[in-house]
Protein backbone atom coordinates (compact mmCIF):
# COMPACT_ATOMS: atom_id res chain seq x y z
CA UNK A 1 0.00 0.00 0.00
CA UNK A 2 2.88 1.90 -0.31
CA UNK A 3 1.14 4.27 -3.51
CA UNK A 4 -1.97 4.16 -1.80
CA UNK A 5 -3.97 7.24 -1.12
CA UNK A 6 -5.33 7.12 2.52
CA UNK A 7 -8.72 8.45 3.30
CA UNK A 8 -10.28 9.40 6.41
CA UNK A 9 -14.42 8.70 6.56
CA UNK A 10 -15.78 10.27 9.73
CA UNK A 11 -19.31 10.01 11.45
CA UNK A 12 -19.94 6.23 10.35
CA UNK A 13 -23.02 5.03 11.83
CA UNK A 14 -21.99 1.58 13.36
CA UNK A 15 -24.69 -0.44 10.75
CA UNK A 16 -21.97 0.51 7.86
CA UNK A 17 -19.83 -2.27 6.91
CA UNK A 18 -16.24 -2.87 5.20
CA UNK A 19 -18.24 -4.25 2.03
CA UNK A 20 -20.38 -1.36 1.51
CA UNK A 21 -17.71 1.39 2.28
CA UNK A 22 -15.89 -0.36 -0.24
CA UNK A 23 -18.67 -0.64 -3.14
CA UNK A 24 -19.35 3.13 -2.53
CA UNK A 25 -15.64 4.01 -2.93
CA UNK A 26 -15.00 1.78 -5.88
CA UNK A 27 -17.58 3.79 -8.14
CA UNK A 28 -14.28 6.66 -7.75
CA UNK A 29 -11.74 4.16 -8.82
CA UNK A 30 -9.16 1.00 -7.48
CA UNK A 31 -9.89 0.84 -3.63
CA UNK A 32 -6.80 -0.97 -2.00
CA UNK A 33 -8.03 -1.30 1.60
CA UNK A 34 -11.11 -0.74 3.94
CA UNK A 35 -11.06 -1.18 7.68
CA UNK A 36 -13.84 0.08 9.03
CA UNK A 37 -13.37 1.19 13.08
CA UNK A 38 -16.51 1.97 15.56
CA UNK A 39 -17.47 5.68 14.28
CA UNK A 40 -15.05 5.55 11.63
CA UNK A 41 -13.05 4.02 8.82
CA UNK A 42 -9.79 4.40 6.71
CA UNK A 43 -10.30 3.89 2.77
CA UNK A 44 -6.64 3.33 0.69
CA UNK A 45 -7.18 4.57 -2.89
CA UNK A 46 -4.93 3.41 -5.67
CA UNK A 47 -5.00 6.74 -7.76
CA UNK A 48 -4.73 10.20 -6.07
CA UNK A 49 -7.61 11.62 -9.06
CA UNK A 50 -9.39 9.10 -7.59
CA UNK A 51 -9.25 9.38 -3.96
CA UNK A 52 -10.01 13.86 -4.99
CA UNK A 53 -13.19 12.66 -6.86
CA UNK A 54 -14.25 10.46 -4.06
CA UNK A 55 -13.78 12.96 -1.58
CA UNK A 56 -15.53 15.46 -3.30
CA UNK A 57 -18.58 13.39 -4.03
CA UNK A 58 -18.86 11.38 -1.07
CA UNK A 59 -18.15 14.26 1.80
CA UNK A 60 -21.33 15.02 3.47
CA UNK A 61 -23.31 12.69 1.85
CA UNK A 62 -25.80 10.55 3.56
CA UNK A 63 -25.27 7.05 4.97
CA UNK A 64 -27.24 5.13 7.19
CA UNK A 65 -29.33 8.32 8.33
CA UNK A 66 -25.49 9.69 8.83
CA UNK A 67 -23.38 12.78 6.94
CA UNK A 68 -20.04 11.46 6.41
CA UNK A 69 -17.20 13.32 6.87
CA UNK A 70 -14.85 12.24 4.15
CA UNK A 71 -11.29 13.85 3.94
CA UNK A 72 -7.52 13.11 3.19
CA UNK A 73 -5.91 11.61 5.93
CA UNK A 74 -3.79 13.80 8.02
CA UNK A 75 -0.57 11.85 9.52
CA UNK A 76 -0.08 11.24 13.21
CA UNK A 77 2.04 14.00 15.06
CA UNK A 78 5.82 13.21 15.46
CA UNK A 79 7.29 11.41 17.99
CA UNK A 80 4.11 9.59 18.85
CA UNK A 81 3.85 5.97 18.47
CA UNK A 82 0.59 3.47 17.96
CA UNK A 83 0.53 0.74 20.38
CA UNK A 84 -1.50 -2.16 20.27
CA UNK A 85 -3.40 -3.73 22.90
CA UNK A 86 -5.25 -7.37 22.53
CA UNK A 87 -8.25 -9.05 24.73
CA UNK A 88 -9.68 -5.82 25.32
CA UNK A 89 -13.25 -6.69 26.84
CA UNK A 90 -17.14 -6.13 24.99
CA UNK A 91 -17.25 -3.52 28.50
CA UNK A 92 -14.02 -1.67 27.99
CA UNK A 93 -14.34 2.05 26.58
CA UNK A 94 -12.23 4.14 25.11
CA UNK A 95 -12.05 6.34 27.77
CA UNK A 96 -10.80 4.11 30.47
CA UNK A 97 -7.88 2.85 28.43
CA UNK A 98 -7.26 6.46 28.07
CA UNK A 99 -7.29 7.49 31.49
CA UNK A 100 -4.60 4.41 32.41
CA UNK A 101 -2.10 5.55 29.84
CA UNK A 102 -2.61 9.20 30.54
CA UNK A 103 -0.87 8.56 33.92
CA UNK A 104 2.83 7.92 31.73
CA UNK A 105 1.93 10.92 29.34
CA UNK A 106 -0.38 12.61 26.56
CA UNK A 107 -2.25 10.14 24.45
CA UNK A 108 -3.43 11.33 21.18
CA UNK A 109 -5.63 8.67 19.83
CA UNK A 110 -7.32 6.21 22.03
CA UNK A 111 -9.95 3.90 20.14
CA UNK A 112 -11.15 0.51 21.20
CA UNK A 113 -12.43 -2.06 18.15
CA UNK A 114 -14.60 -4.58 18.94
CA UNK A 115 -14.55 -7.98 17.51
CA UNK A 116 -16.96 -8.96 15.48
CA UNK A 117 -17.50 -12.10 17.79
CA UNK A 118 -16.56 -10.80 21.35
CA UNK A 119 -15.56 -13.00 24.05
CA UNK A 120 -16.57 -10.91 27.24
CA UNK A 121 -12.91 -10.81 28.57
CA UNK A 122 -13.14 -8.06 31.23
CA UNK A 123 -11.18 -4.30 30.28
CA UNK A 124 -8.35 -4.45 32.71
Amino acid sequence: MRDAIKIFVGNVDDRTTQEELTELFQKYGLVVSCAVMKQYAFIHMRASDSATKAIEELNGRELHGKKLVVELSKPRPQNTWKIFIGNVGSDCEASELRALFETYGKVVECDVVKALEDRGAPCF
